[in-house]
């Protein structure tokens, strides 16, 4: 991965979107779709300080699917992929 997040940062791979059609068979164009909430953690930052300069360890680790605020994160092109750059406290669960 070319791309290293910084602190409490961590990047996601959103989930594919797969078509949506509605119960008589209509596709809903990509515009109207709502975005994924749910993603792959494909990179972690080291973490943030706390006041005495300590590292505070990310919760997560590369692997996790994990799910996130609706609104949240940067989103970054990288090599053809799309990539969100979420910041720890975006991030609402692991999903098992």
């Amino acid at each position: 991965m070319k791309l290293q997040p910084l602190g409490d940062r961590v990047v996601v791979k959103p989930a594919e979107e797969m078509e949506a059609r509605t119960p008589s068979g209509l596709v809903i164009p990509d515009t109207a779709k709502e975005k994924p909430q749910i993603g792959e953690v494909i990179a972690v930052g080291p973490g943030a300080r706390d006041e005495n300069g300590n590292r505070i360890p990310v919760e997560v680790s590369v692997g996790d699917k994990v799910l996130y605020s609706k609104f949240a994160g940067t989103e970054v092109k990288l090599d053809g992929a799309e990539y969100l750059v979420l910041s720890e406290r975006d991030l609402l669960a692991v999903v098992n």
